[in-house]
């Protein structure tokens, strides 16, 4: 694992799932962390308890934004940068979903939807520039879905937010390169995060018709995206840059 030693991380959405998992190996390879997410409070300060129990030496802040908040992006970073001085990387991860058939979707809940899944990212990646360029560079990662890829039932709406989180990443790349930072997304398949475990617990014949579309035959573990988003962040060169990384266990290869 590349050692990030010295360096300072933000993730979002790190209360559970893949957020918490990331910020968790994270601090293995030695990074201070910054969890960020819209609570619940003993959720995140378990977190953080974690990240510092697998870097003893390193430090694990927390903090709790509702990113659907226009204000919260920079607010989130500014904290950040009192408690850690630097950001070396942000993982963009925080995301919500609502479900339902195209058509019954109401504006508020468009608008919902977009702003964490979209303005959040935008919006706090424009809040990191002038830490990043400072130091020389950095990186950022983007946290988007197979589903920006392909369409599912009763999904349209959490699809096209990834869809953007992929093109966004791009553009970003395009214009960042420059500036020695790096711009990537993943897009991570079905993942046994606590909302799968407990929508597979509540529907099986829904789990078992998703799984004929999985070659590998199972779902991911939030550790495996966890493990790619590090490597995204260290281990891989720099012209690596406006890719987005598909870890969907094959579901997108036929």
């Amino acid at each position: 694992m590349h050692d990030f030693k010295g360096k300072a991380v933000i993730v979002t959405g790190a209360s559970s799932g893949i957020g918490r998992a990331t910020a968790r190996k994270f601090a293995q390879a030695g990074a201070d962390v910054y969890l960020a997410a819209n609570g619940p409070q003993p959720e995140l300060e378990a977190a953080a308890a974690e990240c510092r129990k697998d870097n003893p030496s390193g430090a694990a802040h927390w903090g709790i934004f509702d990113l659907a908040d226009s204000e919260a992006p920079a607010r989130m970073v500014t904290k950040a940068l009192e408690v850690m001085k630097r950001v070396d990387v942000l993982v963009n991860n925080a995301g919500i979903r609502i479900r339902h058939p195209f058509g019954e979707y109401t504006a508020a809940e468009y608008d919902q939807v977009m702003a964490v899944n979209v303005r959040a990212y935008f919006l706090a990646s424009q809040a990191v520039l002038p830490a990043m360029h400072k130091q020389g560079g950095g990186r950022i990662i983007h946290v988007a879905s197979q589903m920006g890829l392909v369409a599912h039932t009763e999904s349209l709406l959490y699809g096209l937010s990834k869809s953007a989180v992929i093109y966004l990443a791009r553009a970003m790349a395009y214009e960042l390169a420059k500036d020695n930072i790096v711009v990537n997304a993943i897009s991570p398949g079905p993942v046994m995060t606590e909302y799968n475990v407990a929508r597979t617990s509540r529907d099986p014949a829904l789990h078992a018709d998703r799984l004929r579309y999985l070659p590998l035959g199972r779902y991911g573990e939030p550790d495996e995206i966890a493990e790619t988003i590090v490597l995204l962040a260290g281990a891989m060169p720099d012209f690596l840059q406006g890719h987005n990384l598909v870890i969907d266990g094959g579901y997108t290869a036929h």
